[in-house]
């Protein structure tokens, strides 16, 4: 079949190309538009925590977003200079006809302190849909000598985040590919050759960008998109392109055009779609996981392993089909892949030493993987911001300033009371003291606010007392801010900052049974729900992942023993990989300031990691299964495989490091340990993994490796290795 789509592609090059070109300037167009639909960190879910963001927004009316204006001013400056520059930057926001509520800080000694002062925008918008008003904003807000106002909040930082990925996008960009061009012409020893992988992956990433868009219309798709896609699609698309040409110049040399490219196509192009596909389910993994951002990336990743492979086996038989023999064309050095070469005395020395190789190998590995064990996870916050953005130093300032330690979104909770006639009953008052106090006697409680702390009122009929005869002017704005109808809100502080002690407080409360109906919301209760629907879902993938990727290498390979060995020995590495993490930045070495280990990158890692290290599986078994059915030869097919394949696999994994590496030189947190972590990853892979454990464990096993179901290739006249 490939053989046929080869033959195919070469006889309607001229079409394929054409219709490439339409597609590429298509999507393109698209690909432009992209940045200005994404919003969000991607950590949107389904669950409790909505709920009762939505029960204090329809009933308690509290806005769906909010901005924070932070005003500061020097010590030489007067008091009515200061007040008058409050008001002035108010007066000068007042076209803005979506704010909701606006509250200055004059008349609120808790909204003053020191030199700081700060105000209050309301939106009835979510915080991604008010990029116009954050814009206006900003041209609006004018700093005087002495004086200063800064825009703060999850819509401005948010917005902040989306600069900064495009930022770090192009950044990483500036830095990855001149050093991929310049290891692509090591590898090919041409200009000419070494440029095309980088235009297939252009051409990969701005299809793919542009399909991404039409995503858009029908789920919320988040910022970290931006990088995501171009990480995985120049890497991916370049390890496709740099196989598939290497096996070309391999071919052109020996056959005519046409067959050489009917050779590499079904040969380099089964290796591409086999590699393809386990990347492919690897990714699929992560659907399981009802997150937005896991959603987002699982459907963006996809597309572009779909895209690259696609674009590696009819674009670029095209174009090469076209090109012929010019492939080689400004060549600077020749390169030889001969039994004299480097990686076959590479290989031979493996061979000669497995049971040394393995435990040396083994013993790198499971050194690496230690500090896994310690590893902190976090969901990204406003610490993924660049330390040097207004938002975020504004933000901090306003936390250290005006919200009390006590007090922090880390130790707070939310909850809501709803009881089936009206909350002000005395027997529904009763049940909601009940739950109050049951509340207060738990050791991890530091303080609940309510309507009877606030009261004083030391019981449910004290509270109905004062309700009916209490000071009405007093007790309206108290009743007005807790109660609604047949809802009452409570507002609970834990001792601890401890997430994962907080997360199971929550965790606990919101299973007991209540005397009253029981929303949990606050950052802790959003924290649990993301985290259990991670750990919960995370296993379906995995099984998935293992049991798919187990049974395409086995078809592909009619091997028990390869796919187990790969299965295995990725986990191994992978684990390594984290270990290697934490040590780098939740420990702090290499100058790193101590931080923890974002959530989604053992997810994220592990899901596309997993699937492109067996591209180096494919590549190199694939290789190694050919010599081996020509001659029933195990150790000499490894040796062979070995030779032919390490150098483009040495290739495409320091290309995948550049890559995916050069994002740790850039801003956002979350970005920067994703790409040190894929970095890592395939480093290992590509080296301690392939070229060492995978060709010890061959010789080692010698025939059992293409064991299947008893039965074995067929034995031909053996190659002396």
């Amino acid at each position: 079949m490939l053989q046929k789509l080869g033959e195919t592609v070469f006889r309607k090059r001229k079409w394929v190309l054409f219709i490439w070109v339409f597609l590429i300037v298509g999507f393109g167009f698209f690909a432009l538009k992209l940045p200005t639909v994404l919003s969000g960190n991607g950590f949107e879910y389904q669950g409790e925590y909505k709920q009762t963001n939505s029960l204090l927004e329809k009933d308690f009316g509290q806005p769906k977003s909010s901005i924070i204006l932070l005003f500061h001013h020097d010590k030489q400056i007067k008091d009515q200079e200061w007040i008058k520059f409050i008001e002035d930057t108010f007066n000068n926001i007042k076209g803005l006809n979506s704010i909701k509520i606006t509250t200055m800080p004059f008349g609120h000694a808790e909204m003053m302190k020191d030199r700081y002062a700060y105000g209050i925008l309301a939106f009835d918008k979510s915080s991604e849909d008010l990029g116009k008003e954050i814009n206006w904003l900003r041209s609006k807000l004018k700093n005087k000598p002495g004086l200063t106002v800064t825009m703060t909040g999850e819509p401005v930082i948010v917005q902040d985040l989306n600069k900064a990925s495009q930022e770090d996008l192009a950044k990483a960009e500036m830095i990855g590919l001149p050093i991929a061009l310049f290891v692509l012409i090591l590898a090919f020893g041409g200009v000419v050759a070494a440029a095309i992988p980088l235009i297939i992956g252009v051409v990969s990433i701005l299809s793919t960008m542009g399909i991404v868009y039409f995503y858009s219309l029908s789920t919320h798709l988040s910022i970290f998109i931006l990088n995501i896609v171009p990480m995985i699609g120049l890497a991916l698309s370049i390890d496709f392109a740099l196989l598939f040409i290497n096996r070309f110049k391999e071919e052109i040399n020996k056959n005519a055009l046409n067959e050489a490219i009917q050779i590499t196509v079904s040969t380099a192009g089964r290796s591409i779609i086999f590699s393809g596909l386990c990347v492919f389910i690897g990714l699929s993994g992560l659907l399981f996981i009802k997150i937005d951002i896991f959603q987002n990336v699982a459907l963006g990743g996809m597309t572009v392993v779909f895209v690259s492979a696609l674009t590696a086996i009819t674009f670029l038989p095209a174009l090469l089909s076209f090109m012929g023999h010019g492939i080689n064309k400004f060549s600077l050095f020749r390169i030889k892949d001969t039994p004299s070469s480097f990686w076959h005395s590479f290989a031979m020395y493996v061979m000669k030493r497995p049971v040394l190789m393995t435990i040396t190998a083994l013993i790198i590995l499971l050194a690496g993987l230690i500090p896994a064990r310690e590893m902190n996870l976090k969901i990204p916050g406003i610490d993924s911001l660049p330390e040097t953005y207004s938002s975020r130093i504004a933000y901090e300032t306003f936390k250290d300033k005006f919200i009390p330690k006590e007090k922090v979104d880390e130790k707070k909770i939310m909850i809501v009371l709803q009881s089936r006639g009206k909350m002000l009953d005395t027997a529904n008052l009763e049940k909601a003291f009940q739950l109050i106090n049951k509340l207060k006697k738990d050791h991890l409680i530091h303080q609940v606010d309510s309507l009877f702390s606030v009261t004083k009122a030391k019981s449910a009929s004290q509270l109905s007392q004062f309700l009916s005869y209490g000071n009405k002017q007093q007790l309206t704005p108290l009743l007005a801010y807790y109660v609604r109808d047949n809802k009452m809100m409570v507002e609970t502080y834990l001792k601890t900052e401890n997430s994962s002690q907080n997360r199971t407080w929550v965790r606990n409360w919101a299973n007991k049974d209540l005397p009253l109906k029981t929303y949990f919301g606050g950052q802790i209760k959003f924290e649990q729900e993301i985290f259990d629907e991670i750990f919960n879902k995370a296993p379906y993938g995995l099984l998935l992942i293992f049991g798919t990727t187990f049974i395409i290498l086995m078809a592909a390979f009619r091997s028990l023993l390869i796919p187990l060995k790969a299965i295995l020995m990725n986990v191994l590495s992978l684990s390594c990989t984290f270990g290697i993490v934490v040590w780098v930045y939740q420990q702090g070495h290499f100058g790193m300031k101590p931080v923890d280990i974002a959530l989604i990158l053992p997810v994220f890692v592990f899901s596309l990691v997993f699937g492109l290290s067996m591209d180096y599986e494919v590549f190199l078994i694939s290789r190694i299964q050919e010599f081996y059915l020509n001659t029933g030869d195990n150790s000499f097919a490894t040796v062979s495989g070995l030779t032919y394949t390490s150098k483009i696999i040495t290739s495409a994994a320091a290309i995948m490091i550049v890559v995916t590496g050069a994002f740790a030189f850039t801003g956002v947190m979350p970005v920067k340990q994703l790409g040190v972590g894929i970095a890592t990853a395939i480093f290992i892979d590509a080296s301690i993994v392939r070229m060492v454990l995978v060709p010890a464990l061959m010789k080692l096993l010698g025939d059992w490796n293409w064991w299947f179901f008893g039965i074995k290739a067929k034995q031909k006249e053996k190659k002396p290795a």
